[in-house]
């Protein structure tokens, strides 16, 4: 029982990770038409992420390799029940992982918009359809002794939406204060100013989520049997509350953490809320997907803590590595047109 929680634990962690780091440039791929206004801004865009994308992104991979090893039962009924935003979801982003790489190999103006079109597609589309499907999830799918009994368009309900809605404009503001960071002159003025301006909207959304939650999903329950949970919640709020200040203070670098911390700590508010489920069913509470009916053996999750100790580790001294090595700021004026992106 210990060892799956701590797995249900680790696989929270994982997500709350891979949303905080990939939703940035996730983020600066929605503002790609808005605030590329030329082509030196938008190469100065593509190189604010374009050294960390694909590090990101593996921490997408981990969190579903631990749900196939700790909680194949999920694994096998996520791709189920899920497979059709799932699999928009990855060819949407490997149609953006390829705009990086083809956007500069033809020197035409039409070819870098349909890879820019392509650029934004592929990251808006992730962004909704994570925040769909995670709502859908807190919220309990229709899951029977037969199996799942939605389909796509049942996953686009009000809540739903709502948490694609949440999400997209969490990464558009955790985008755009990045880019705040990573460049300078009127590009920064211009990320600083838009993430001021989506911070309202963002907060509005975050507050019309949590009402939803309170009538549509058990996620409380948690919270009210154990009050020192709302911990959690506070933590986030707060967190969420203290961006604005900070970018009024164009102290961006702590304005990110923020968000960063916003991003977690939403994710682990669903997490939290969760527990025991994994994959709540909302018509046949027996068939629900718990960390304890769903998990692997107890010797296959001791191996793995083990290898998790080992090899994590070196994966996050990796990436700080790169996060320092490239840590310096973008000018869109002084990139020459070869360069890089």
């Amino acid at each position: 029982m210990v060892l799956q929680t701590i797995w249900f634990l680790l696989w929270g962690l994982l997500w709350a990770v891979y949303f905080v780091l990939d939703g940035f440039d996730l983020g600066v791929g929605m503002l790609l038409p808005f605030l590329g206004k030329d082509d030196a801004r938008r190469r100065a865009m593509y190189n604010a992420t374009g050294p960390f994308w694909d590090g990101n992104e593996v921490w997408l991979l981990t969190a579903g390799g631990v749900t196939f090893a700790a909680f194949p039962k999920v694994y096998a009924v996520m791709f189920s029940s899920l497979y059709a935003p799932l699999m928009l979801i990855l060819f949407a982003l490997i149609i953006r992982g390829v705009s990086w790489e083809f956007r500069g190999h033809i020197d035409d103006p039409r070819w870098r918009r349909l890879w820019d079109a392509c650029h934004f597609v592929g990251s808006a589309l992730p962004a909704l359809l994570l925040g769909v499907a995670f709502a859908n999830i807190f919220r309990g799918l229709p899951l029977t002794a037969e199996g799942y009994q939605g389909t796509l368009v049942s996953l686009l309900n009000p809540y739903g939406l709502l948490g694609g809605a949440l999400f997209v404009l969490l990464f558009l503001v955790h985008g755009a204060i990045w880019l705040a960071v990573k460049t300078t002159g009127d590009l920064r003025a211009t990320a600083a100013s838009t993430a001021a301006k989506l911070w309202v909207p963002a907060l509005l959304t975050a507050v019309l989520f949590l009402a939803m939650t309170w009538f549509d999903t058990p996620l409380y329950r948690n919270y009210l049997a154990n009050p020192g949970l709302f911990l959690v919640l506070l933590l986030t709020v707060a967190a969420l509350l203290g961006v604005r200040p900070l970018l009024s203070k164009a102290a961006y670098w702590r304005a990110w953490a923020a968000s960063a911390v916003t991003i977690a700590g939403a994710t682990f508010f669903g997490v939290i809320g969760l527990y025991p489920n994994m994959f709540p069913s909302r018509l046949d509470p027996a068939t629900s997907l718990t960390a304890f009916n769903a998990s692997s053996s107890p010797m296959t999750l001791t191996i793995m803590l083990t290898v998790v100790a080992i090899f994590v580790p070196i994966v996050l001294a990796y990436q700080a590595w790169v996060y320092k090595t490239f840590s310096h700021q973008i000018d869109p004026d002084q990139l020459t047109a070869n360069e890089v992106y």
